[in-house]
């Protein structure tokens, strides 16, 4: 019997980013759409962000007392998803980086999870830089047709 390594298991730590189109509207200065750039987020970094939008509390009643059943507190679990994913958004895209001073200054922002809203704020815009960044970082599949982001990883 041969001698299982764990070479195989440690991988090279190294960003992975991935390039799509953005959105019609975001063109350059030759009407070419420009390219969206996106690090491919650790697993570790997703769930990390997602439990910073996770608030775990004693469920009450409406007179302020504990709900408790079997002897044990109950509690309450409430979590922003929407947040949560405009900032996996935010820390995934690395073009355009939406934590720049200058790109926050320019829309008068001070929470980077309202950046995604502010640069791409019609719902096409966002919901196609949402989608091709959960994509990306495989969070959804890709529809079967499409290759936007299948094209970007080749």
């Amino acid at each position: 019997m041969s001698k299982k390594d764990l070479k195989y298991f440690m991988r090279e730590r190294k960003d992975e980013i991935v390039t799509v189109p953005a959105p019609e509207s975001f063109k350059d200065e030759e009407g070419n759409v420009v390219n969206l750039e996106i690090r491919v987020l650790s697993q570790a970094e997703i769930q990390r962000i997602n439990d910073n939008y996770r608030k775990r509390s004693v469920a009450t009643d409406k007179k302020g007392q504990p709900y408790i059943a079997n002897g044990e507190v109950i509690f309450k679990t409430e979590k922003d998803n929407a947040k949560a994913t405009r900032h996996i958004i935010v820390e995934a895209l690395q073009y355009p980086d939406l934590k720049s001073k200058e790109l926050m200054d320019y829309y008068g922002a001070t929470d980077i999870t309202d950046m995604p809203m502010l640069v791409f704020r019609n719902a096409d815009e966002y919901l196609t830089v949402q989608r091709a960044v959960l994509q990306a970082l495989g969070i959804i599949e890709a529809p079967e047709d499409s290759e936007l982001v299948d094209d970007a990883k080749n």
